[in-house]
C-alpha cells in the first residue's frame, strides 16, 4: 500500500530525468531568492537615484542664482552713481564698459517709455531704440523690484539673450538693466556629477529653455516639454511619467527668490547600470549553472544505470544455474556510483556554498545597516523638534551611511583607501573644501572601519558647518594622524585629531545630541579606543587614540 501510494506521485521515469528534474528542483528556488533580493536592491537604488536627482537639480539652482544675486548687486552698486543723477550719461557709460570689461555683460539705461538712454553693446552717442523686451520692463516697473525675464532675442546682439533689471527714479533713468548672452550662462549649466547621458537645463517663468547642456540639449528659446511643466509646481522634486519620458527622470528645482528653475533629466538605466549588470550575470549564470548541473545530472545518471544493468545481468546469469563469481565486486561498484556521485554533485554543491556564502553576506551587512539605522533614528528622535527637522536629520546622517557603502561597493567590500574614505565624505560639503587641511600617511581601512569612521568625520564636518569653524569664510580645520607607540601601549597606536580655528566662540553644549553620542561614545567604542572632545574658546578639539589594528585591513 505505501509503494502505490508513492507512485501516484512519482510516475515511472528514468533516474536521469529524476535527477535531473532534481537538479532544476534545488537551483530554481535559490535563483528566485537571489533575483528577489536583486530586485529590492533595485528598489532602494531608484529611491537613492530620486533624491539624488532632487539635490543636483537644487545643486544647479544655486549656481545660477549666485550668478543672477551677482547681476542684482551690481546693479544696486551702479543705481548709486552720481553721474546718474546728473544725467551724464556719457561719463556713466564709460566708466561702466570699463568695469564690466572682463565679464560678458551689458548694462542699458532706458526711460519710462523704454527709450534706451544707452547701451554699452554700443558705443555711446549711437542711435538706440526702445527695449526689445517691454513685458519685462513693465512687470518690474509694476513689481517694484529687481527682476530676472524670460530668454529672448536681443535686437542689439541679434542673439538670445535675458536681462536682469532694476527700477529705478533717478534723473531721466527709470530702469537699469544688465544684459547677457544666453550662450556665456549656458557655460555654467554643467552636467559634471551627473550619472553619464544624463542633460541640465534652465527654464524660465514661461517654460521656455534659457541655457542647457549635455546629450539632449535644448535650443535657446525653445519650449521645454510643455507637457511636463504644469506638473513642476513644487519648490523642488522629481518627475517621472512612462508617456512623456520612457525610462526617464527629471529633477527640478525653483531658483530661490527667482522666476526660473533648474532641471536634471537622463535616461535611469545609465545611473543603475551597476544593478543591470548584475541582472544580466545573474542571468546568464544561472542558465550557465543549470546546464551544468542537467549535464552533470545526465552522466551520473548513465552511470548508475551501467552499474544496476551490470548488477541485473549478474543476477540473470545466477537465475540461469551458471557458476559467478562472488558478487564482492557489487559493493565495490557500489561505492563507485557513490564516489561519482560525490563527483557528479561536487561543483554544484560548490555553487550552492558560494551562493549561500553571497546571501549571508549581504543577509549579514543588511542586518548591520538597518540596525545602525534604527538606531540613529531613535536617538534622533529623542532631541524632540519638528517633522521636517527629523527629517533632514535622518536624510542627512544616512547620506553619509550611503557614501561609506557606496565606497565598500565599489571595492566590493574588502576595505578601502583612508585618504579615499575622506575624500568621498567631505564631497558632501564642497563649500568647505578650501578650508580642510589633511594630513597623515594613507592605508586601507577595514569595512567597519569605513563605515564607523566615516559616521564619526560626517558628524564632525556636519557639527561645524552648522556651528563651527566652517561656518563661517576664514575658519579653518586640520584634520590629521599619525602612528607613535608607547610605555602605555605596547602594540602600534593611532592618532587622530579634528582641530577648530578661526570659528565663532566655542561654548559646551548643555545637552548631548546624536552628534555628540557618535564622536564620542561610538567611535570610541568601534575601536577600543579613548575619545576626547575639548570645547576650547578657539574652536572644538576631538582627539580618537586606538590600536592600528582595530583600523587597518591586514
Amino acid at each position: 500500500m505505501p509503494m502505490k501510494r508513492s507512485l501516484r506521485f512519482f510516475p515511472k521515469a528514468s533516474i536521469g530525468t529524476y535527477l535531473i528534474a532534481m537538479a532544476v528542483a534545488t537551483a530554481l528556488p535559490i535563483f528566485a531568492l537571489v533575483a528577489l533580493l536583486l530586485a529590492q536592491l533595485e528598489d532602494n537604488q531608484r529611491s537613492i537615484l530620486k533624491r539624488e536627482t532632487a539635490q543636483d537639480a537644487t545643486a544647479l539652482a544655486r549656481s545660477i542664482d549666485r550668478q543672477l544675486q551677482d547681476m542684482a548687486t551690481t546693479l544696486r552698486l551702479l543705481s548709486t552713481s552720481p553721474e546718474l543723477e546728473s544725467n551724464d550719461f556719457a561719463a556713466f557709460h564709460a566708466r561702466t564698459e570699463t568695469a564690466l570689461r572682463a565679464n560678458t555683460l551689458y548694462v542699458i539705461a532706458v526711460d519710462k517709455t523704454g527709450q534706451q538712454l544707452l547701451n554699452t553693446r554700443r558705443d555711446f552717442g549711437a542711435p538706440l531704440g526702445k527695449t526689445a523686451n517691454m513685458p519685462s520692463l513693465q512687470s518690474v516697473m509694476t513689481s517694484g523690484r529687481i527682476e530676472a525675464s524670460d530668454v529672448f532675442q536681443g535686437t542689439t546682439s541679434g542673439e538670445w539673450v535675458y536681462n536682469v533689471t532694476i527700477p529705478l527714479d533717478v534723473g531721466q533713468v527709470a530702469a537699469l538693466i544688465i544684459t547677457q548672452n544666453a550662450r556665456d550662462l549656458a557655460k555654467q549649466v554643467t552636467t559634471e556629477g551627473l550619472p553619464n547621458g544624463w542633460s541640465a537645463a534652465i527654464i524660465d517663468q514661461s517654460g521656455h529653455v534659457v541655457a542647457s547642456s549635455g546629450p539632449t540639449t535644448i535650443n535657446f528659446g525653445e519650449a521645454f516639454y510643455p507637457e511636463i511643466m504644469p506638473s513642476l509646481i513644487a519648490s523642488s522634486g522629481v518627475y517621472e511619467n512612462k508617456s512623456v519620458l520612457p525610462k526617464a527622470m527629471l529633477g527640478y528645482a525653483q531658483i530661490p527668490g527667482w522666476s526660473w528653475k533648474a532641471v536634471v533629466w537622463g535616461p535611469v538605466a545609465t545611473a543603475q547600470s551597476s544593478i543591470l549588470t548584475t541582472w544580466r550575470f545573474l542571468i546568464i549564470g544561472g542558465i550557465a549553472l543549470l546546464l551544468l548541473a542537467i549535464l552533470a545530472a545526465y552522466v551520473v545518471a548513465r552511470q548508475v544505470r551501467g552499474t544496476i544493468r551490470s548488477i541485473a545481468d549478474m543476477a540473470n546469469r545466477m537465475g540461469e544455474g551458471h557458476i559467478v563469481a562472488p558478487i564482492e565486486t557489487s559493493v565495490i561498484e557500489a561505492n563507485r556510483v557513490a564516489v561519482a556521485l560525490s563527483n557528479a554533485s561536487f561543483d554544484r554543491s560548490q555553487t550552492e556554498d558560494r551562493l549561500h556564502f553571497v546571501m549571508n553576506e549581504l543577509v549579514h551587512r543588511t542586518k548591520n545597516l538597518l540596525t545602525l539605522a534604527q538606531a540613529m533614528m531613535r536617538q534622533l528622535a529623542k532631541q524632540g523638534g519638528t517633522v521636517e527637522e527629523f527629517q533632514a536629520a535622518v536624510a542627512h546622517r544616512l547620506d553619509g551611511l550611503a557614501r561609506s557603502i557606496q565606497l565598500l561597493t565599489s571595492e566590493q567590500w574588502s576595505g578601502a583607501s583612508l585618504r579615499r574614505m575622506i575624500g568621498i565624505h567631505l564631497e558632501a560639503f564642497p563649500e568647505a573644501a578650501e578650508q580642510i587641511e589633511i594630513t597623515g600617511r594613507d592605508f586601507v581601512l577595514t569595512p567597519d572601519a569605513v563605515q564607523n569612521l566615516g559616521l564619526a568625520l560626517h558628524e564632525l564636518a556636519t557639527n561645524s558647518i552648522k556651528y563651527g569653524a566652517l561656518s563661517v569664510p576664514q575658519g579653518r580645520v586640520r584634520f590629521a594622524w599619525e602612528d607613535f607607540v608607547d610605555e602605555e601601549h605596547t602594540e602600534p597606536m593611532l592618532r587622530f585629531t579634528w582641530e577648530e580655528q578661526n570659528g565663532p566662540p566655542v561654548e559646551t553644549p548643555q545637552r548631548s545630541g546624536f552628534g555628540t553620542t557618535v564622536i564620542r561614545n561610538h567611535a570610541a567604542a568601534a575601536f577600543s579606543g579613548v575619545v576626547e572632545v575639548d570645547f576650547r574658546p578657539e574652536g572644538l578639539f576631538w582627539t580618537l587614540i586606538c590600536p592600528r589594528r582595530t583600523l587597518e585591513r591586514v
